[in-house]
């Protein structure tokens, strides 16, 4: 069993020395009530660890499950629970990371779940082995859908840098790839695809370095808004990028904005990256956000 954390979550993003991170938050009906849920997966070279945060009602600190999978003398936590009490409730966090199957990043691709159980219901439930996660639960799962509001990704790379995401919780994951060419003689440029198709290119980047288009994939509207000033303006290894990728048109755009060609609609804009952030909703608006921290380390 875990011990709670003494302290609430902070976005990696924003610590001093950052680590390759996932931070999703949901919005999940927890004892009738909406709450926010938010699942962190961070990964270093020395730690690999979730941890997961349930708002209680009267907005009091957070509850908060951490899981350490790393170092691996640990390997009997990666099966476990956890068990809060809030006000008359009582919440439960399960875990089965055993069989966890991961890539280069913190959050595994299959073979786990991660279980809040509420009431003798499972209200949100993450992985793919759900059948597991019901039986070992013991409960049924909620008639309430569970809503992804935001998800927060910090990635590193010199030139390249690529996560997956999905824009709509029914549809598939997308492949998302930044390509940039800071370095030499030539004007920077960048270029940004999704599922292979580079469907925005920026050249003279030190004058574009911020700006948003607006793209199609798989005839869904997709804002893209970038900051990539800290590449361009701070040190080596210092510097970091945010994209931000929002589905839905701009609430200023017609209907019709796509035109014939399904080519992108642009938009440059000089906003600062907090102002990016604040505009898109941060993970407290009902529209969902993918927030992408880039690190360029050389």
């Amino acid at each position: 069993m875990e011990e709670p954390a003494a302290t609430a979550h902070r976005d990696p993003a924003e610590e001093p020395t950052p680590q390759c991170s996932v931070i999703s938050i949901y919005r999940a009906m927890v004892g009738g009530v909406p709450r926010n849920v938010t699942v962190v997966w961070t990964k270093n070279l020395m730690n690999h660890s979730l941890s997961v945060s349930i708002d209680k009602s009267n907005g009091e600190s957070p509850l908060t499950c951490k899981v350490d999978l790393k170092p691996w003398p640990f390997w009997s936590k990666l099966k476990g629970s956890k068990s809060f009490d809030d006000d008359s409730e009582r919440l439960d966090v399960f875990w089965n990371l055993r069989s966890a199957k991961f890539s280069d990043g913190p959050e595994p691709l299959e073979n786990y779940y991660v279980a809040l159980v509420c009431g003798e219901e499972v209200v949100m439930l993450l992985g793919d082995l759900k059948k597991k996660a019901y039986r070992k639960t013991r409960s049924r799962p909620s008639l309430e859908d569970v809503t992804l509001l935001s998800k927060k990704e910090n990635v590193f790379g010199k030139k390249c840098f690529s996560s997956r995401v999905k824009f709509d919780d029914r549809k598939k994951e997308h492949d998302i790839i930044v390509v940039n060419s800071i370095s030499g003689h030539k004007d920077p440029e960048m270029w940004i695809s999704i599922d292979g198709i580079v469907l925005i290119h920026v050249s003279n980047l030190q004058w574009k370095f911020r700006g948003n288009e607006t793209v199609w994939v798989e005839q869904v509207p997709v804002q893209v808004f970038w900051d990539v000033h800290g590449w361009l303006f701070r040190g080596p290894g210092s510097g970091h990028a945010l994209f931000i990728f929002k589905p839905g048109l701009p609430a200023s755009a017609a209907a019709g904005n796509r035109g014939s060609s399904g080519k992108p609609t642009s938009s440059r804009r000089n906003n600062s990256e907090s102002s990016l952030v604040s505009s898109c909703g941060g993970g407290g608006s009902q529209e969902f956000c993918f927030f992408l921290y880039a690190w360029r380390m050389d």
